[in-house]
């Protein structure tokens, strides 16, 4: 599913426009953005939270030479689902 058929299927659920189902899925997006962004956890009870991590500075092999490289370290953004949402997937 991508972001157009996500309006599409919010907006038919909701009985919304989908101009407005698509504000309001931009609206979440830029606030979970900002909010992992900051540094915070955002948490959906039954769905999942996401959160940052960090990943530490390594070594790493070009493929093509062979050579070694310095990989940075890093912020990563996890996603970890919820109870309620891993056992609707595991339910099939």
């Amino acid at each position: 599913m991508n972001k157009q058929e996500l309006v599409d299927a919010v907006a038919a659920a909701t009985g919304q426009s989908k101009a407005a189902a698509a504000d309001a899925i931009d609206a979440f997006i830029g606030t979970v953005t900002k909010a992992v962004t900051k540094g915070d956890a955002v948490q959906l009870v039954g769905f999942g939270s996401f959160s940052t991590g960090a990943r530490a500075a390594r070594v790493g092999r070009n493929p093509s030479t062979g050579a070694q490289i310095q990989i940075p370290a890093a912020k990563t953004v996890k996603f970890t689902a919820g109870k309620a949402f891993k056992d609707a997937v595991n339910a099939r």
